[in-house]
């Protein structure tokens, strides 16, 4: 393994640990969180496919015109974005796999924001 920040090494143990427990599928996929420094992905996956569903970041346009000032409220919008895009394939429930980040600050406000969205998890 080449030289690695611990932090990241941490997380990828993390990850690992979660990934065993959490798995989605067709009925209920997974609802995947990623940040790093500046922005926030989110996606949506079928993992008996491999296939991912639907996916929002804080780089689309509906989150950009937004003009949002803090990180925190456009992971929030991300959310939103990210469940209306659910509704439109016909998906409620999800699993939430927060990606090895403490639940807490963006990866919270993206979770309550994809509830209020109508998701379920």
């Amino acid at each position: 393994m080449a030289k690695t920040n611990k932090k990241i090494v941490a997380r990828l143990k993390r990850v690992k640990r979660i990934r065993k427990n959490v798995t989605g599928t067709t009925e209920r996929p997974r609802l995947r969180v990623f940040k790093s420094g500046k922005h926030i992905y989110a996606q949506i996956i079928d993992d008996t496919k491999g296939h991912t569903m639907a996916a929002a970041s804080d780089l689309n346009s509906e989150v950009v015109e937004a003009d949002l000032s803090d990180k925190t409220s456009k992971a929030n919008k991300v959310g939103l974005v990210l469940a209306a895009k659910a509704k439109a394939n016909g998906i409620k429930e999800v699993v939430f796999d927060r990606g090895g980040y403490i639940y807490h600050g963006r990866v919270k406000a993206l979770s309550e924001g994809a509830r209020e969205g109508g998701l379920v998890f």
